[in-house]
């Protein structure tokens, strides 16, 4: 599609419709009016077809409705000037959908009072009809004089089309758009680059967010339209390249139909509540399904953009260097040596992508449509050293990433390890991951590499951290079909046994470690020991290490930050001392309370402290203390990340004192402390209405949106036995909502626990709170009864 290549069929055929409308009809203005608009209603209403063909179908009814109106007023003002109604942008393309502005260009060539009177009589109708119109009324030269300065004036010309009044002069601004762009090329060209880049950066990819802007976004519509202008401006686009971009652009034109169609409005944001009615729109199975076709679309329109603008202004004709066997670096980009055959050697894919990682080049154009070509299914078993290679490329980092991604538009990553295929633009849609699962491994591994000299295994790292989540493309929980499947994968690779272990312990183990850490007590003997039982040596606890760090940076802000890096270096120091041969004893001091805390305890007296996005209450303790402490927190909006609760033994003579530290989520305003400690003061002391304020803040609050596509489970209470020596420890899941931890920690303290530690986590929807608790004698909670109950009351406090 050659926006510019077509501005003669487009004025011919304009000049046809308006001819025909104009002189076929036996109506009279008003009534060709009416009938032009039911018409348009009527192609607005029809689901018999989507995407370019509806846009079509949409544009035209409109262009007869619209060349009526002109007619009309032409009617009602005969005395006014000549002029010419004229499609500019997404209309102008023929590619309105359901919500689309109508974009409309009125030229005339004389001053006259008469032209806005005209002008007036068309536009109206277009607002009465409730339509958004995007109008200017300019002179030809006036017009002229703008396009020669203003891009997006530039651009709209070059789809413009004249559909009523005097085609002539219709035709003559739309030539002189054409001529404008070609004239001035290099710096609209120029200014088209920046452009690009600047709309990017500010929506970021299509392919990988959430909710995705199918038309700013990078690998968006805009971006497929932008090097179709580039085109008319002199940049090269193979036949190859323009017939991908024709088939991507119409499943993100489909996708915008099907939105505007679910929504009712105008938009181009998938938003996450609207995907499920969107794909019913679009008539795909599922919302996985469309957002998967939309990722796939996106993907090849931002690599044919980045690999286009990339070249442009590029210079031929240099010496070519030998940068790797068979490998040379031309002209700034990677290039298979003549003698180089993939066909006999599938390595060399992998040979000439690391070179072009390691130099930050491009693989050139003749080379992937080579290796496109020649490179065969890999055999069932690697060559000699292809891992090795696959190493190597992985162990560059990031810079590897966008080599990797040209091989995958070219097929070739799945020919050598067809185990991708189902995780390739797999979408996660939920706001805990940022990208989609093949690019979320690829992130992972790259984010590996930087920690490669942490580790004795960098080999092993990166590999891991390509692997951990392969299972996810396939039914099943993913991490048991991980492991099934690199265990089948590991000899083909030609890795040892020993290694494909390690691998297999890695996936099975890649939540391990922050999980226990946000989740588990650090100073339980029992959390270090089951540790250190399972990862089983120094090598794959440094291995997994190093992949929780890795994984968690790729998968998102949400699932990493200072508190959790804290809390995964002290569990992974801790269970280092007992695999070295220590004793747990050693290493399983009291995180919380710290001395200052301990102190402040020492004194009787309720204190609060804060710190930054840290709040720490000491209190006589009491049953209920801590429910009232998080019912203060919730009542005031505070997200909470994590919560930790002490309280002393009681001592005879002497009231026990507890404290409670919550660290909480610091919004980009600033949290006002002031009220918060006045409540604080209030609830600990028992003089604030909790409860009902709560439900007072339940009813007026707004709810979030929605940020995961899956609704979490049922709720539920585990008792985890075996995680504790001292506590009876208890695991509760349900949907988060105003004042749940307050919620349940009085269902605690209802059927007498006293709350010894907790880790409260929230996981989009989800909540994951773990409590340490004992009865207020001590002792754990064994009765078969009093956990019945326990369950019943939590259950109840959440349903």
């Amino acid at each position: 599609m050659r926006d510019c290549a077509d501005s003669t069929t487009r004025t011919a055929r304009a000049t046809r419709l308006a001819s025909t409308v104009g002189t076929v009809s036996t109506l009279t203005p008003e009534r060709e009016v009416e009938v032009a608009f039911e018409r348009r209603l009527a192609a607005l209403a029809d689901t018999s077809v989507g995407g370019r063909a509806y846009c079509r179908q949409l544009a035209l009814s409109t262009d007869a409705w619209i060349v009526a109106l002109a007619s009309q007023a032409r009617a009602q003002h005969p005395r006014a000037p000549r002029f010419a109604l004229v499609a500019v942008g997404g209309y102008g393309r023929g590619e309105l959908s359901p919500h689309s502005d109508i974009d409309l260009l009125f030229v005339h060539e004389s001053s006259s009072n008469r032209v806005e009177a005209i002008a007036s009589a068309i536009w109206y109708p277009i607002w009465d009809a409730g339509l958004k119109l995007g109008h200017s009324v300019r002179t030809l030269d006036e017009h002229l004089a703008l396009a020669k300065n203003d891009l997006d004036t530039a651009t709209a010309l070059l789809t413009a089309r004249p559909i009523a009044g005097d085609m002539k002069l219709g035709a003559a601004i739309v030539e002189s758009g054409l001529a404008n762009w070609t004239k001035r090329k290099k710096r609209w060209l120029q200014d088209l680059q920046q452009r690009v880049i600047q709309r990017q950066s500010g929506a970021g990819d299509v392919a990988y967010i959430l909710e995705p802007d199918l038309k700013d976004g990078h690998g968006g519509i805009r971006d497929a339209q932008s090097l179709w202008w580039a085109e008319c401006g002199g940049m090269s686009l193979t036949d190859e390249d323009n017939h991908a971009l024709n088939e991507c652009y119409d499943v993100l034109l489909s996708a915008r139909v099907a939105l505007h169609r679910a929504t009712g409005r105008a938009g181009d944001t998938m938003r996450l509540e609207d995907q499920d009615a969107a794909a019913r729109q679009a008539g795909v199975g599922s919302a996985d399904e469309l957002m998967a076709e939309i990722a796939a679309a996106a993907r090849t329109v931002a690599w044919i953009t980045d690999e286009s603008w990339g070249r442009l202004g590029k210079t031929s004709g240099g010496s070519p260097r030998e940068v790797a066997p068979g490998v040379m670096l031309l002209d700034g980009e990677m290039e298979l040596a003549v003698d180089a055959n993939p066909a006999v050697d599938p390595t060399y894919m992998l040979r000439i992508a690391t070179a072009a990682a390691r130099h930050e080049a491009r693989i050139g154009r003749r080379s992937l449509d080579r290796l496109a070509e020649l490179v065969p299914q890999w055999p069932s078993v690697w060559p000699a050293g292809a891992i090795d290679k696959l190493v190597a490329l992985l162990l560059e980092g990031h810079r590897a990433i966008p080599v990797i991604e040209s091989l995958d538009q070219r097929g070739l990553i799945t020919r050598m390890l067809p185990e991708w295929e189902p995780v390739r633009s797999r979408p996660q849609r939920n706001a805990y991951h940022r990208f989609t699962v093949d690019r979320h491994l690829l992130e992972a591994a790259a984010n590996a590499a930087e920690l490669a000299d942490r580790v004795s295994r960098p080999d092993l790292l990166v590999l891991g951290a390509l692997f951990h989540d392969i299972g996810k493309g396939y039914p099943g929980d993913h991490t048991e079909v991980g492991m099934v499947l690199v265990r089948e994968l590991g000899p083909r690779l030609r890795l040892a046994d020993r290694d494909v272990d390690v691998l297999v312990a890695m996936v099975e183990h890649h939540l391990l470690l922050p999980d226990v850490a946000v989740r588990r007590d650090l100073s339980d003997p029992a959390t270090i020991q089951s540790v250190a039982d399972a990862v089983g040596s120094q090598e794959v606890l440094e291995l997994l290490h190093g992949l929780t760090v890795a994984d968690s940076i790729a998968t998102g802000p949400a699932a990493w930050g200072g508190w959790k890096e804290e809390l995964v270096a002290e569990l992974v120091g801790r269970v280092t001392h007992v695999i070295g041969g220590g004793d747990v004893a050693e290493v399983t001091w009291t995180l919380f309370p710290d001395a200052d805390t301990v102190a402040l305890m020492a004194t009787g007296e309720n204190h609060i402290r804060i710190e930054d996005d840290r709040l720490t209450v000491v209190y006589r303790d009491a049953p209920g203390a801590f429910s009232r402490i998080a019912g203060v927190v919730s009542l005031h909006g505070l997200d909470v990340l994590t919560a930790r609760a002490h309280s002393d033994e009681p001592q005879l003579g002497r009231f026990s004192m507890g404290t409670s530290e919550f660290r909480v989520q610091v919004p980009r305003s600033g949290i006002d402390w002031p009220p918060i400690r006045a409540d604080l003061e209030r609830g600990v002391n028992g003089q604030l209405a909790i409860e009902s304020r709560l439900a007072e803040r339940a009813r007026t609050y707004r709810r979030r949106r929605a940020m995961q596509a899956a609704e979490p489970g049922p709720p539920s209470v585990t008792f985890h036995d075996e995680a504790s020596s001292d506590a009876t420890v208890l695991e509760v899941r349900c949907q988060t909502k105003i004042g749940i931890l307050y919620r349940i920690t009085k269902a605690l303290a209802e059927v007498g626990l006293d709350i010894r530690h907790a880790a409260v986590q929230t996981i989009g929807l989800e909540v994951v709170d773990t409590f340490y608790v004992r009865d207020w004698s001590g002792r754990l909670i064994t009765d078969a009864f009093h956990r019945r109950e326990i369950e019943r009351a939590v259950l109840h406090a959440i349903g």
